[in-house]
């Protein structure tokens, strides 16, 4: 598998301030790897700061939330057959340098969807309370789903093969692509590994996540993930 094999997706709304940093680290990180960044509707030169710097750009002419965004960046890449996607976001929490981690088990044939965890090692990373008690809730959900732990179920720094992004390019969560994510393409036979990563605060600007959207994602996703369970794996 060559590096031109692997596409890293980087889903951007109104990321102009963070995306120079983030896009200067993966290319110090991993120079070969291939880059996109989906520009999710923003009002603020996104689309712009992210050509500056040499990398191609799909544009939605509206705000269609992060899984809309990594949607489209699954579509690019299955349309030029790479091997590997991989979702990082704009704003400077996911740490480039563990890419190769991120990669290896994909590479090795380990896994069909490689995640990386805040928990499986001590990285000092410590969320928000509410934060918390969501990933706790949401691991417990995918606990009783699918008979295993996923330490990290909110994680949006994950790899995924050509498999799971043929599936991912018609199916996908709009808005929430975590638990219900997880617990789908389980039952469809994927297998899913974990890896520690690093994670730090946002680099600047403001989250994608709203304090509507901060209320409305429990009840979203707990709702998406019965439905998953109920599914009939395709």
């Amino acid at each position: 598998m060559s590096p031109h094999d692997v596409l890293v997706i980087v889903p951007a709304h109104n990321e102009v301030e963070s995306l120079p940093a983030t896009l200067a680290a993966i290319r110090r990180a991993a120079p070969a790897v291939d880059v996109l960044v989906v520009d999710d509707g923003s009002k603020d030169g996104t689309s712009e700061v992210a050509r500056t710097h040499g990398v191609p750009v799909l544009s939605h002419a509206v705000n269609l939330g992060v899984g809309g965004a990594l949607q489209s960046g699954f579509r690019y890449a299955v349309e030029r057959g790479y091997a590997i996607g991989v979702q990082l976001d704009a704003d400077g929490q996911h740490d480039p340098a563990d890419l190769g981690a991120l990669l290896a088990p994909l590479r090795e044939g380990r896994c069909d969807v490689c995640i990386g965890s805040r928990y499986v090692a001590r990285s000092g990373y410590r969320a928000p309370l509410a934060r918390r008690l969501g990933m706790l809730l949401f691991s417990g959900v995918v606990r009783l789903a699918l008979g295993r732990r996923i330490s990290d179920t909110t994680s949006g720094y994950r790899a995924y093969s050509l498999a799971v992004m043929r599936v991912c390019e018609h199916d996908f969560p709009k808005d929430f692509p975590d638990a219900p994510l997880l617990i789908s393409l389980a039952r469809r036979g994927f297998r899913l590994q974990e890896v520690p990563v690093t994670m730090r605060e946002r680099a600047a600007g403001q989250s994608f996540y709203t304090l509507g959207k901060k209320l409305y994602y429990p009840y979203k996703n707990l709702l998406a993930s019965l439905m998953a369970l109920l599914r009939r794996p395709a």
